[in-house]
């Protein structure tokens, strides 16, 4: 457990706790699935459903809900998924054990004519199975949440996704078939394929996971050599769960280091590159920086330096080639806390005494555009309107792994995921204790 002076426990206590209420103010009495973001008519997204699973055990711990109601929330839930339409119909709830990326809050139907999702399943799943950690009491409610759990994750058909190269599809639609896309390189995906080789009813191929890995790519040299992925977020996803520290897995060409330390050598990237602030925008920094996917301001637009620039809308802003249209995502620095608290903390730091407004009931935004003058002419310039939940999920769960480490040990006490983590060829660090 980290020592935290009192105004930075107060800080990270108002901070973790707004973003935690995310949840319960956007979530459906009836179903309990949760809005992917925070404007009206959003539909519940299932990654930010596996989120919030995982935030449960953390609002019981910090006594902000009773365990009584977080059985109560984690079981609506599970019923939700297990009793939902499973079948090839366009309206379903999901098919072969996977979900719909996008559902209606209501009614739980597939809706924005969505794919079934391999990488938003897997999420939802590692929300599954952290409650399923978390909850081992006697009493048959406890019971029920691990019995079920088990019944969901043991019903995804993980080969269902695989082709005949041992290609995982990232999804499939009723109308057309699989996505033409499959998860290759360095990606948020390492959880995906944990999960899938550790079933015992339909497991991935032995080498699917190396399928995956065999097309990294790196930038730097040395100490500063890491995997190229540009959005922040990939960099933080799988990492909400497991701890990567000391796993090796025979994939990762960095002279030693491990999946961590490639993140933190990520976040130097990210600060590095605002630093150097190629295309001159507002803002870009030291303590200023975060580039991932993200909604934005679209079209043509003036800069605050008269400058033309067509802005990007939704998109996955990334780090060093690009695409940055000067859209920052402020809830980068603590949801990097674990991996490199200074670095985090000046960013934390800046971002509040240079934009006190961009707390909105005291959370994050999806994103701000300090090159563009916004409506309240202030520093902040453009601000999106709304929150996202996986921004409020990733911020409670790594502002914890920070603080106590509690999702990770709850993974860490899971043995599918040791399983899984062994099969894809993963040695040392935790896996090396009984």
């Amino acid at each position: 457990m980290v020592n935290l002076d009192t105004d930075r426990r107060q800080q990270l206590d108002i901070i973790q706790h707004d973003a935690f209420r995310y949840f319960l103010d956007f979530s459906d009495p009836d179903t309990g699935l949760v809005a992917d973001t925070s404007l009206p008519g959003s539909p519940c997204s299932i990654a930010v459903v596996g989120f919030w699973l995982s935030c449960i055990p953390i609002g019981v711990e910090r006594g902000w809900m009773t365990r009584n109601d977080a059985v109560a929330r984690t079981r609506r839930l599970l019923d939700f998924f297990l009793n939902s339409e499973q079948s090839d119909a366009p309206d379903a709830t999901g098919y072969r054990g996977f979900y719909y990326h996008f559902l209606d809050m209501k009614t739980g139907q597939r809706t924005w004519d969505s794919e079934l999702s391999s990488i938003d399943t897997a999420f939802l799943i590692a929300g599954m199975i952290t409650a399923s950690a978390y909850f081992q009491g006697d009493a048959q409610s406890e019971r029920d949440i691990r019995r079920v759990v088990t019944l969901l994750y043991e019903r995804v058909d993980w080969r269902f996704m695989e082709n005949e190269s041992a290609m995982v599809f990232m999804g499939w639609k009723p109308e057309t078939g699989f996505l033409p896309h499959v998860w290759q390189g360095y990606s948020e995906a390492i959880i995906l394929f944990v999960l899938g080789l550790a079933s015992p009813t339909f497991a991935l191929s032995k080498d699917s996971y190396a399928q995956f890995a065999k097309s990294y790519t790196y930038l730097g040299e040395g100490a500063m050599r890491y995997l190229h992925a540009g959005p922040l977020f990939i960099h933080l996803f799988s990492h909400s769960w497991i701890d990567f520290r000391g796993l090796q897995d025979g994939q990762l060409n960095l002279d030693g280091a491990d999946y961590f330390q490639n993140t933190q050598r990520a976040i130097t990237a990210q600060q590095a590159y605002a630093e150097q602030n190629p295309n001159r925008f507002t803002g870009y920094g030291a303590g200023s920086w975060g580039l991932s996917a993200c909604g934005g301001p679209k079209g043509p637009r003036v800069l605050r330096d008269g400058r033309r620039m067509t802005m990007l809308g939704y998109s996955a802003r990334a780090v060093p080639f690009g695409p940055d249209d000067g859209t920052l995502i402020p809830w980068a620095g603590l949801a990097c806390l674990p991996f490199n608290a200074d670095v985090a903390w000046q960013h934390f730091d800046h971002l509040m005494q240079t934009y006190p407004a961009l707390l909105n009931h005291g959370r994050f935004p999806d994103s701000f555009n300090p090159s563009l003058r916004g409506r309240s002419r202030g520093p902040e310039g453009w601000v999106a309107r709304r929150c996202s939940g996986l921004d409020q999920g990733l911020l409670v769960m790594m502002i914890e792994n920070y603080r106590t480490g509690q999702p990770w040990a709850l993974i860490r006490a899971t043995d599918l995921v040791r399983r899984g983590l062994d099969l894809a060829g993963f040695t040392g660090g935790w896996l090396e204790c009984l």
